[in-house]
Parts: structure tokens; C-alpha cells; sequence
């Protein structure tokens, strides 16, 4: 019971949930860099959220079922076939053995989600199967997926059809306004960055994107101690761009950390991609937490093991 990897697009990776408390090893939490959207696939086929699934960059990628089992995807939009026919987002599947999936590059959004009813075989390391490429762990060996890897299957399933209710089907754009609060480097001089609109740059990984603008002298040189960071933080290194942190991002930072996106909207950051416009909002510490309160309470229903 597998699944063969046909083609592997810009990036495939299996993930799962983060590793929790981890940090002060110096190891980052991974796991989907749009943790919702993983969710919602693995919701359609009985999955808990955090069950391990493919993690698809700027699509491009295909896969044939070994075996029976039903898929769901969710995530950035593009073209779906299923043996050549139209499959659609936020809808159960099932494919039987021989089935080729193939996956599109995608317009908008930056990452692909495939959940199966069943569990994939994954290296797990300090409580997570996620992948970390930079230091080889979890996932398929360590590493990213290439045609011809073939990843096992256990407690393969046929479940029933499902659809994500069209209320919590992400959006995916083009341009992006994200939420955040004051991070521990702010000064007043920071202010100009609410008014700024942003654009990505070529350099987007899963550790950070990079973002092209006018933005502040965050008033502190080169030589500042460095302190604890974690994913949606927004720095600024020395060269005028500013750097927003995803999920394997370092766990020690020592450049300016002006801002944090807010928890209810961090996921977002998980389908920007190079070329998209990027502007902030300034919360207080009280508006973010109504806002995630807020959006939590819209998915609770629906995916009551998930939290943003």
C-alpha cells in the first residue's frame, strides 16, 4: 500500500504537526507552513489536523495510488485532473489503484495540500514527522520528494464524501493584509510601516520571505544581542529588506524584530509567494486576541482539534 511520486514541482515534503518545545534545542517547529489549509484536507478524509500529508510549493507535481484510498486537497488554487478529469479543492476522493493525480502550477497561493485516509510512513524525530530539510530530519529520509520515491501506507481507508463548507474555504490572492502587533524592537520612528504596501522577492523558502519596500531605520546596529524568534516575526537585516519568519525559520535572531503577525492570520503566510503585495495592520495585544477568538470560533465546528 504506497503512493509513487511522480513528479515533485519546486518542493514536496511531507508534513505534520509542529514540534512543541523544541526550541530551546535550537531545533524549529516545521511542520505546514499553512496549517490551516492542511487541516481542512485532512478533515475531509477523517484525518486528525495534524496528520501527516504532502506539502506541495507552486504545484507541478503528480502521483499515482497504489492502492485504494481516498485524498482531498485543499490550499492554493490551480488546475486538478484526476486520469485526466477535473478534480476540485475541498472535496473528497477516491482513487483506486493505478490513479494518476496531477496538480498544476498555481496562479495564486504558494502550496498545495494532499491529505489521504491513512497514515503515511514518516520518520519522526523529537515527536513529529515533519520535514526539515535543513538539518535532514523527519519526513521522507530528511529531504524533499523526487519522482520515484514511494511512500507507504497503513490503515488505508474509503470514506464518504465531504466539502468544506464554502465559509471556511481560504482565499487565496495576490495581495495580502496581514495583522500585527508591535514586536519588541518597535519605536515610534517604526510607525511609517503601516502606510508602506510591500511586494515579495524571489527569495521565499519555507524558513522566510523576503519583502522589497521603504522601510524604517529600526534604529539599532548590526552588533545587537541576539534573542528568541519564532515564525510570522518580521526582522529587518542590514540592506534595507525587511524578512518575515515561517515555520523553519531559526529559533535565535539578532537583527530588529519590529513586528509579529498576529496568531489568526499567521497562516496566511504559508501561501504568499514572490511577486504578491504585502501590507500591515496595526493591532494592539487585545484586538489580536479577539480577532483569533473570533476565528477560531468560525472553525471550531468544523475542526474541533485545531488550533490557529
Amino acid at each position: 500500500m504506497s503512493i509513487s511520486v511522480l513528479q515533485s514541482g519546486v518542493q514536496m515534503t511531507l508534513q505534520g504537526a509542529p514540534r512543541i518545545g523544541t526550541r530551546h534545542l535550537g531545533v524549529p517547529a516545521s511542520g505546514p507552513a499553512d496549517p490551516l489549509s492542511m487541516a481542512l484536507a485532512n478533515r475531509l478524509v477523517g484525518n486528525a489536523a495534524d496528520a501527516t500529508a504532502f506539502e506541495i510549493t507552486f504545484g507541478g507535481a503528480g502521483v499515482r495510488f497504489n492502492t485504494p484510498v481516498s485524498f482531498a486537497l485543499t490550499g492554493a488554487p490551480s488546475d486538478l485532473t484526476l486520469n485526466g478529469k477535473p478534480v476540485r479543492l475541498h472535496t473528497t476522493y477516491t482513487a483506486y489503484e493505478g490513479d494518476k493525480l496531477q496538480i498544476a502550477p498555481a496562479a495564486q497561493g504558494c502550496r498545495t495540500y494532499l491529505a489521504v485516509a491513512a497514515v503515511l510512513e514518516a520518520k519522526r524525530f523529537l515527536g513529529s514527522t515533519s520535514t526539515y530539510i535543513p538539518a535532514v530530519l523527519g519526513g521522507h529520509e530528511g529531504r524533499a520528494l523526487k519522482p520515484d520515491d514511494l511512500i507507504s501506507m497503513a490503515s488505508v481507508r474509503l470514506v464518504p464524501t465531504q466539502t468544506t463548507p464554502e465559509s471556511l474555504q481560504p482565499v487565496c490572492s495576490n495581495s495580502y493584509t496581514l495583522r500585527t502587533v508591535e514586536g519588541p524592537d518597535y519605536v515610534e520612528r517604526s510607525s511609517s510601516i503601516w502606510d508602506e504596501i510591500y511586494t515579495v522577492t524571489q527569495r521565499a523558502s519555507r524558513m522566510g520571505i523576503e519583502l522589497g519596500g521603504a522601510f524604517p531605520d529600526a534604529g539599532q546596529g548590526p552588533s545587537r544581542p541576539s534573542s528568541a524568534i519564532w515564525p510570522g516575526a518580521l526582522q529587518l537585516p542590514p540592506g534595507g529588506r525587511g524578512f518575515l519568519l515561517l515555520p523553519d525559520a531559526q529559533t535565535t535572531g539578532g537583527y530588529p524584530h519590529i513586528l509579529q503577525v498576529t496568531r489568526a492570520d499567521r497562516h496566511l503566510l504559508g501561501q504568499i509567494r514572490p511577486g504578491d503585495r504585502v501590507r500591515f495592520l496595526h493591532r494592539t495585544n487585545e484586538q489580536a486576541g479577539e480577532a483569533l477568538r473570533a476565528k477560531q470560533g468560525l472553525i471550531t465546528n468544523w475542526l474541533p482539534d485545531f488550533a490557529l
